[in-house]
């Protein structure tokens, strides 16, 4: 499939003209055009972790590992529309519920550092309570043992976490993120709590079982992160500009209705 458009930047937010056609990642039906992991069982999936209910994506929680697109993309707007479900699971009972869109997967299936290869190297945009639209580099291994190598550049804020991790601040100070980190998104709130159905002062994520717009727009390598509307982060000069797009499973219940990529130029790799 050949999928063209155009791309117009517009006050350092990419954003794309009419495109011809919207590549539907989810056709509301079944999980047709993905593939399935877990840190545990790998391919397999024996509790049903992964699942369609009600034309919806139903992520159960019960495990660590992701919903793999089969193809790779590289600049499109992604538009996904996410809800949170009831259970938290493994350690996570009193925690903050926990999700992420990885942007540009690269390398085999579970070539993760982080969670003993529960998941790909990739940029992830989190979505997480009081976090959504952090961005993250996830570090991991090409098929011959070699590090996927992982950088992004960012305008933030002089002021760090108590973790040292900067945050997003239009006109900021210029930053380098190597190897591995977070680039908070720019209303996080500086008392956040890693505790169940935690709220900040500033968020712009929906609040209980509502529905929330998560849009990430990747042009050349640069990605712009909006939630419900709003730029809230944007990483610059990113080292990986292409890749699979992955709905990770960590630990909580999640629902996906919307999933779908607007092209901005030649989207589809292969």
């Amino acid at each position: 499939m050949r999928v063209l458009g155009a791309v117009l930047l517009l006050a350092g937010c990419a954003k794309s003209s009419p495109s011809p056609e919207v590549v539907s990642l989810f056709n509301g039906k079944d999980l047709s055009g993905f593939t399935t992991w877990l840190g545990d069982t790998k391919r397999e999936d024996p509790r049903g972790v992964y699942s369609v209910v009600d034309g919806m994506i139903r992520l159960s929680g019960d495990g660590f590992g992701y919903l793999a697109t089969e193809r790779e993309y590289r600049s499109y707007r992604l538009v996904v529309e996410y809800k949170w479900g009831r259970r938290n699971w493994r350690g996570r009972e009193r925690h903050a519920r926990d999700s992420g869109i990885f942007l540009h997967g690269n390398g085999p299936d579970g070539n993760s550092h982080d969670g003993n290869g529960a998941f790909m190297a990739a940029i992830e945009c989190q979505v997480m309570q009081g976090r959504t639209g952090d961005l993250m580099l996830i570090r991991g291994n090409r098929a011959d043992g070699t590090p996927v190598p992982m950088k992004l550049v960012a305008q933030a804020a002089t002021e760090r976490d108590h973790e040292g991790w900067p945050t997003w601040k239009e006109k900021g100070e210029r930053v380098i993120l190597e190897g591995f980190g977070r680039l908070n998104w720019s209303g996080i709130d500086p008392d956040w709590k890693d505790d169940l159905d935690f709220r900040g002062r500033s968020d712009v994520e929906s609040s209980g079982e509502e529905w929330t717009r998560v849009e990430c727009v990747c042009a050349g390598n640069r990605i712009t992160v909006s939630v419900n509307g709003k730029v809230v982060n944007e990483a610059l000069e990113a080292s990986l500009d292409r890749g699979k797009i992955l709905l990770q499973c960590e630990g909580s219940e999640v629902f996906f209705r919307t999933f779908e990529l607007h092209p901005l130029g030649k989207a589809l790799e292969k």
